[in-house]
């Protein structure tokens, strides 16, 4: 039998002198337990009979040598690791292989995720950083509603109005008026008590629909959306009324000739009558804003708007039917408004020129005084147009009623050093007059006196009509010639600047945060309000340019910056910029730079219908509220607020985060989509972006 090979132990050193005895005891040895194995067990294969592949595999991982524990004898050298012979060799060698085989699975998904973040890294870097701000945002919103929760059960959600609110304004109700006692006209005024404020959401008619954009929504609007039947379109019979067709679902201001509804044609001849070619020459006149009252359907302010002109239509409240409420659905500024008793919201000296064509005011009643309202919001140089049968020359001679009441506005307009330009049919036009010497060379005891400066205020918020000419002490008595044309009168010069107790800084640095503001504004919104693909189910392809945005209400202006900053972006909306009365009074400069607004107390109703804004903005207004001592709440004013907003209308608050965290809660109580946005520039603000859904009243 040839002589086995053992293996020695790493590091042992055998002597030379002792290796040929130490070799034939073994030998010897040897013999006996192979002898003793063969007799006794005499299918168990030899160690040197051993798969070599295993035996290789073992060799390579783990070297020759091996721990005492893995067979090594008393003499210091081991016994072979491949016999299967005993039960602890197995177990032992199935250890070995599963810590191989975890040990190999580690190693190999280490590699594979590291090459998967790097591939990501380097391939996806662009798309990461483009969605960085949305996640960012998503993030807060989700922290926000983590924190709704942890405070415990969510606030009970307002509750919905009956059907006979689709159309309720708060503040004007005419049959309680005149239960009231009210009359001669003073039925239609403005009467805010505190059980007018509304607590519950206004839902849109059953037929309610989103309007059509701009400008195909001027021209077409959904008849659903207003309270106005057929029969009352087609038997009315005025000039702004005829033109309207009915067309199934729709009623449109669309005429086949533009000689037919003779808008184009009315106000060529009031250009006319002035002294100018054509209606587009009133900028180069200084016209800029007009306040159209009694304004029909808005059908001669949408013809101007063309022109640069911006017109305010005023109109009194109509339970059915309304004025304003058409005209603003045609996304055109409107606002309901009465002076038979009391003034206007307007300081004085605020218009380019007022508009009356059948407007329904008897100019000579008590005194005259209405008349003299006007002279008060009527710009120096203004004009002052007039259409009434009343002023027809032929029809007075035989009607003795409209001979006086001619006769009788003539001479008073005379007293208020207004000049006639010009009569035609029907239309009458008056130049106000730009001297303030022209009340002092008046004759003695004619016409109405002069107000004190006590009574000359530019701030007057319903106060009652007074009999006294104002504005003459105003600082801003400058003739509409004199002024900037527009466009250029959107940026006041210093000298101006100083008239209204502005810095030339501020209202620079004022300016430059808002262009900021718009653009951050339009990249946050830009893919809802003006989608490349804004079609919903079932609509009509929408024309050019899409535009879900018309009419914005700013409800705290300022210095107007916001509408300014609008009109530099090209974006075709107007802004009716309100100024609070908890606040500095800012209105002046916003009509002296050609924009319309109006002074107004939030914690009374807003004197216009439901659902006529498209967008809500707000900033700072939550602080300046807050800090004084109010007689409302904040959800009054988010219920209002509501009211006034279209269905998928847009609110955005800016204010200090403490106040926006607050009032995110009330925003989910109206069932709004809100959702809380950071300021990059300014870490101590942030915005609330919400939108209003579009419930439906469900049929009975």
């Amino acid at each position: 039998m040839s002589r086995p090979l053992h293996r020695g132990v790493s590091g042992c050193r055998i002597a030379d002198s002792s290796h040929y005895s130490w070799d034939s005891q073994m030998k010897n040895r040897n013999e006996k337990e192979d002898g003793y194995r063969n007799r006794s067990s005499p299918t168990s294969p030899s160690p040197d009979q051993k798969p070599l592949s295993l035996r290789v595999l073992v060799n390579l991982i783990f070297g020759h040598n091996s721990s005492p524990k893995s067979g090594f004898s008393e003499n210091g050298f081991g016994s072979d690791p491949f016999n299967m012979g005993t039960s602890r060799s197995r177990h032992y060698l199935t250890l070995l292989f599963l810590k191989f085989s975890l040990v190999l699975i580690v190693i190999l998904a280490l590699s594979g995720s590291l090459w998967w973040t790097i591939t990501i890294s380097t391939s996806s870097r662009g798309y990461i950083l483009k969605g960085y701000r949305r996640l960012q945002e998503k993030l807060i919103s989700d922290l926000a509603d983590i924190g709704d929760f942890s405070l415990g059960p969510r606030l009970k959600e307002v509750e919905y109005c009956s059907e006979e609110f689709e159309n309720h304004v708060p503040c004007f109700n005419i049959s309680d008026n005149l239960a009231l006692g009210y009359s001669d006209g003073n039925e239609y005024g403005r009467q805010c008590e505190p059980e007018s404020k509304q607590s519950c959401l206004v839902l849109p008619p059953r037929n309610y629909r989103v309007p059509l954009r701009w400008p195909t929504g001027r021209d077409v609007i959904w008849s659903a959306n207003v309270k106005i039947t057929a029969q009352e379109v087609l038997s009315s019979g005025s000039l702004t009324k005829r033109m309207m067709m009915l067309e199934e679902d729709q009623i449109s201001f669309r005429s086949d000739s533009l000689l037919f509804d003779g808008v184009e044609d009315y106000s060529h001849q009031i250009a006319e009558m002035i002294g100018l070619r054509n209606e587009s020459n009133f900028v180069q006149a200084g016209v800029r804003t007009i306040l159209d009252i009694g304004c029909g359907y808005g059908s001669f302010g949408a013809h101007l708007f063309s022109k640069q002109l911006l017109t305010m239509c005023i109109a009194n409240y109509e339970a059915s039917g309304s004025q304003v409420q058409i005209t603003l659905e045609r996304g055109l500024p409107a606002m309901i408004g009465s002076f038979t008793s009391k003034q206007l919201p307007y300081p004085s000296l605020s218009f380019d020129m007022l508009h009356c064509a059948r407007c329904g005011i008897d100019w000579d009643q008590k005194d005259g005084i209405f008349l003299v309202e006007i002279d008060r919001v009527l710009k120096p140089g203004g004009y002052f147009v007039w259409t009434s049968p009343v002023t027809n020359a032929h029809m007075s001679l035989r009607n003795k009623v409209n001979k006086k009441k001619w006769t009788f506005v003539l001479n008073f307009a005379e007293n208020l050093c207004w000049e006639m330009l010009s009569q035609q049919d029907e239309t009458v036009v008056w130049k106000k007059t730009s001297k303030r010497s022209c009340y002092a060379s008046r004759k003695s005891s004619s016409g109405p006196p002069i107000c004190s400066k006590v009574h000359d205020i530019e701030s007057p918020y319903y106060k009652p009509l007074q009999s006294c000419i104002a504005g003459t002490h105003s600082h801003r008595w400058i003739p509409i010639e004199s002024r900037t044309t527009w466009p250029s009168r959107v940026h006041v010069n210093s000298n101006e600047l100083e008239i209204h107790g502005i810095h030339s800084e501020d209202f620079v640095e004022d300016s430059l945060n808002w262009n900021s503001a718009v653009r951050n504004y339009w990249s946050l919104l830009s893919p809802l309000i003006f989608s490349d693909h804004p079609k919903r189910p079932g609509d009509e392809d929408p024309s050019p340019p899409y535009n879900m945005l018309r009419n914005v209400l700013d409800m705290n202006a300022r210095f107007g910056g916001f509408n300014s900053a609008l009109l530099e972006e090209g974006k075709t909306v107007w802004v009716m910029n309100v100024v609070p009365r908890s606040g500095s009074n800012y209105l002046p400069l916003i009509l002296d730079r050609g924009f319309v607004g109006v002074l107004h107390d939030w914690c009374e109703a807003f004197p216009t219908y439901p659902r006529t804004y498209d967008m809500v903005h707000a900033e700072g207004l939550l602080s300046l509220e807050t800090s004084q001592q109010q007689r409302c709440t904040m959800l009054d004013l988010f219920i209002e607020i509501d009211r006034l907003l279209r269905p998928e209308g847009w609110v955005i608050f800016r204010d200090t985060s403490p106040l926006i965290e607050s009032v995110r809660a009330i925003a989910t109580r109206l069932k709004w989509d809100a959702r809380v946005v950071e300021i990059e520039s300014n870490s101590n603000e942030r915005l609330l972006v919400c939108q209003k859904p579009f419930f439906k009243r469900l049929q009975k």
